[in-house]
């Protein structure tokens, strides 16, 4: 199998080095100042990644979401990916997955008091948010790494620990957006989804490979599961004592179906692609492997981001008569890294929204 990758990877070379020339271009014209970034009048902080999805983007903007909002009137602002609208879109209670994307959806569900807004043109987008929330005091883009129109304060990049952007290559030869040597724009770059019990000679290893520039700060971060709940009544369940059809539509599922598996008494588990909308027939497909499996204490259980779009079937889903449990996700800083993270972020934010307000007070 080997040298058949190798044939492969050598017929795309010539693809990567055009992909390449283009987006290095891009990027060229914007450092030199013939493209423009605009800055805006309110602290913006970016999250995003060099790779093609994956690195946990979601649960490290919930993370700044809950840092954030107890001081700040904070918003998000996503592309919206796979949703079936255009433009600019504001969360309401009318708002659904299909209007504005799953994760969007997710954070407007989880964070009642959260603006979740999204656009494609974030350069447009946000002074459309400013203009309908002008009591908006801080925005996060979420998955806009490359969106170089807008001049963020604080670029955050997020980095797998499985695989690196050090270690891979530029699409369509790896899964890199842009080359490696764009990490330099980054202000802070977590590396995500790392072992709880990491070692910090692995850590400083992979420092090393980072290579960061005096400005820049790394962390590393891991996946946490929190306290399953009742997808329509919110109420904690345990899976101890479950059998549980695991139901998922992520780009990397393993670490889910092993958390599942170990937690549950049995599993299994039916997946389809990252972002996929279920259909009719994937609605009796999962109620045909419910009914037929022969065991007692049976429940689905899905993550919040499937949530997001199985609540697009809620009414056929509560005609069931099915437990659907939804499993939560976090992320939390190893090596105490959480403080200065924390601060850093902090006193950007407290810094911008300070001077703002003391521009807008009347002589």
């Amino acid at each position: 199998m080997k040298p058949f990758f190798s044939f492969v990877k050598i017929f795309l070379y010539p693809f990567a080095l055009i992909y390449g020339a283009v987006v290095w271009l891009r990027n060229r014209l914007y450092d030199s100042g013939v493209y423009s970034s605009i800055q805006f009048s309110v602290p913006v902080i970016t999250v995003g990644n060099l790779s093609v999805g994956g690195t946990g983007k979601t649960p490290h903007v919930e993370y700044l979401v809950r840092l954030l909002q107890y001081q700040f009137r904070v918003a998000t602002m996503s592309r919206g990916y796979k949703r079936r609208t255009q433009g600019f879109q504001l969360a309401d209670a009318d708002t659904n997955a299909l209007r504005i994307g799953d994760e969007p959806m997710q954070y407007h569900m989880k964070f009642p008091d959260l603006t979740v807004s999204v656009a494609e043109e974030r350069i447009t987008g946000i002074p459309r948010l400013l203009q309908l929330r002008p009591q908006v005091e801080a925005v996060l883009l979420d998955d806009a790494y490359q969106h170089r129109s807008v001049k963020a304060g604080i670029n955050i990049l997020i980095t797998d620990y499985s695989k690196p952007f050090y270690k891979d290559h530029i699409l369509p030869i790896g899964t890199l957006r842009e080359s490696r040597h764009a990490y330099k724009r980054a202000d802070i770059i977590i590396v995500s989804k790392c072992p709880k019990d990491m070692t910090q000679a692995k850590a400083d290893e992979m420092v090393q490979h980072i290579n960061p520039l005096p400005h820049q700060q790394v962390y590393f971060t891991t996946i946490q599961y929190e306290q399953p709940y009742d997808m329509f009544t919110r109420e904690a369940v345990n899976l101890r004592d479950k059998n549980a059809i695991l139901v998922c539509c992520i780009a990397k599922p393993e670490p889910l179906v092993n958390y599942v598996s170990n937690m549950a008494k049995d599993v299994h588990t039916i997946s389809y692609a990252d972002h996929h909308y279920f259909l009719s027939r994937d609605l009796e497909e999962i109620k045909e492997a419910y009914t037929n499996w022969d065991t007692q204490n049976k429940v689905i259980v899905t993550t919040e981001k499937d949530a997001a779009r199985l609540h697009l079937h809620a009414d056929k889903l509560k005609e069931w008569g099915v437990q659907i449990v939804v499993l939560p996700i976090s992320v939390a800083f190893l090596f105490n890294g959480h403080a200065l993270f924390d601060s850093r972020i902090l006193s950007y934010v407290e810094k911008e929204v300070a001077e703002n307000r003391e521009y807008l007070l009347p002589e």
